[in-house]
């Protein structure tokens, strides 16, 4: 596993995880939200994310959280070789938003310039967290199907499921020296 895209719901774990597959398999993290978002939480030219996506992902190993699926499915998937999907209950992920947000603290997964505030924008975004598994996770999934048919994909839900599969991944040091 050197190149792993992780999609789900906001909150749902995405940002954590990536982190911790990147400190486990000694893998840099690509965050999307960072790549995608200009300060104010203004939307890029389309051709300049997908350049900055290219450009992220264009090593020989890389864990790529987000989902962003019409927008960069195409350039992500056909060089993926495993997708994990975070099947986090959207309650859990309901609530993960909204703390995150009143506690406002500095994330690596947070654009420059972006902050999270509670106003009628946030109040749309959480109606997007709401919703996720009904109105857009189909679409998603869709999309991962018809672009990345041979592409393992793992689901995993829950601390139980994402820590397991964690320790059943070898450590860093472990792929450099073949295992030995």
């Amino acid at each position: 596993m050197q190149r792993i895209v992780i999609l789900g719901n906001a909150g749902s774990g995405k940002s954590t995880l990536a982190r911790a597959l990147g400190k486990r398999l000694g893998l840099p993290v690509v965050h999307l939200d960072t790549l995608f978002w200009e300060p104010g939480w203004v939307e890029p030219d389309a051709e300049q994310f997908r350049t900055r996506v290219g450009a992220a992902i264009a090593g020989q190993a890389w864990v790529c959280e987000g989902n962003y699926a019409r927008r960069t499915f195409d350039l992500r998937l056909p060089r993926a070789d495993l997708v994990i999907w975070l099947d986090t209950p959207r309650l859990t992920c309901f609530k993960r938003v909204i703390v995150r947000s009143v506690m406002n603290r500095p994330r690596s997964d947070l654009p420059a310039g972006c902050t999270e505030k509670l106003d009628r924008a946030f109040l749309t975004f959480l109606n997007f967290v709401w919703q996720f598994d009904r109105g857009y996770r189909p679409g998603i999934d869709a999309l991962r199907q018809a672009l990345g048919p041979d592409v393992p994909t793992v689901h995993l839900r829950g601390g139980r499921q994402i820590d397991a599969f964690l320790e059943s991944l070898p450590a860093a040091g472990m792929l450099a020296s073949g295992g030995q």
